[in-house]
């Protein structure tokens, strides 16, 4: 089981950064992919960018293409969203999941598909 904690939400004017951090306690984050979702007031939570176990590979909702790079860093246990060019349609709760499946050999995307989520962090873009 993998303990989730999300931080680094905070208000931002249109077209500022964030970096979102998702620190991972246990010993199976190595093993599984982890994935950035995020759900605005109102709407169902939607899926925003995935990233492999190894790092090596990622998708991204076409919503957040070129302004968000996700990446991670297994020695640390930490996986992390940079949002660049942020609009305010960006604004939501932001939550991080890993892959219920260790050592996957695709891309999954659905919230089904994970387990152990962190509580979240709210991502406010002010125009």
């Amino acid at each position: 089981q993998v303990h989730l904690v999300e931080s680094g939400g905070g208000l931002v004017q249109a077209g500022g950064s964030l970096r979102l951090s998702c620190a991972a306690s246990g010993r199976t984050f190595a093993s599984v992919a982890v994935g950035w979702f995020r759900q605005a007031p109102g709407k169902p939570r939607e899926f925003v960018a995935v990233i492999g176990w190894s790092g090596g590979s990622t998708s991204y909702a076409d919503s957040v293409k070129g302004r968000f790079t996700i990446s991670r860093d297994n020695s640390e246990n930490t996986a992390y969203l940079q949002m660049n060019s942020l609009r305010p349609e960006d604004t939501a709760v932001y939550y991080c999941a890993v892959d219920r499946q260790q050592y996957g050999m695709r891309m999954r995307f659905l919230e089904t598909d994970f387990g152990s989520w962190g509580q979240g962090t709210q991502v406010i873009v002010s125009s």
